[in-house]
């Protein structure tokens, strides 16, 4: 029999659980369907990540640190910043799915917000002040709001793939469809000579 590798299980186990719940949110995830999908002892699912919300928390901040490794937060080149966006949701649809559970299931009070995460979302707003500061983009709204607005546009048509259909058709062109968007966010984050800002 090969030597336990306990990180080679928790692997298996972050893998499981993420597809697990991305499809049944928390409250419908069960513990032994993953240990059976993980090929691992379900006390050891308890002994590593405490109960499934615990291990819900963990598989979230361990997603969005993927994220940052995949995406960039520099909205200099807002192209390229969307481009990437889009390519990293269409290749993790899971992703969305999971900070929709977490809406649904846990709200904003009981939301992940590890260390990890927090920083994340600071070092988006400071990059978009920075490129508000230099010009590139509009400076008359608050950089979390611009966030907002640009990121709205980017997930939403992922997160409901329903509605894109109804809305685009079942074939439409997700070529087409990113060349709106990036159309769209372009206008949207274009300086304005004569804005005022209202931060």
């Amino acid at each position: 029999m090969p030597p336990r590798d306990p990180e080679a299980t928790k692997a298996r186990i972050f893998d499981a659980a993420t597809r697990e719940f991305a499809a049944y949110g928390i409250a419908g995830a069960r513990v032994d369907r993953i240990a059976r999908n993980a090929q691992a002892n379900k006390q050891l699912i308890y002994a590593y990540f405490g109960d499934k919300e615990q291990l819900f928390h963990q598989v979230l901040e361990k997603a969005m640190v993927h994220v940052a490794d995949a995406v960039s937060t520099d909205i200099d080149d807002l192209d390229r910043w969307v481009d990437q966006h889009i390519d990293y949701h269409r290749a993790h649809p899971e992703f969305l799915r999971l900070l929709m559970w977490e809406a649904l299931e846990l709200g904003q009070e009981g939301a992940s917000a590890g260390e990890t995460r927090t920083a994340r979302y600071l070092d988006k707003k400071v990059k978009v002040d920075s490129a508000q500061q230099r010009g590139l983009i509009r400076a008359d709204l608050p950089p979390g709001h611009l966030l907002m607005l640009l990121m709205s546009m980017i997930n939403y048509p992922a997160a409901v793939p329903q509605v894109r259909g109804f809305l685009l058709g079942p074939d439409g062109d997700p070529e087409r469809a990113r060349a709106v968007i990036k159309d769209a966010v372009r206008r949207i984050a274009a300086p304005g000579e004569d804005a005022a800002d209202t931060r």
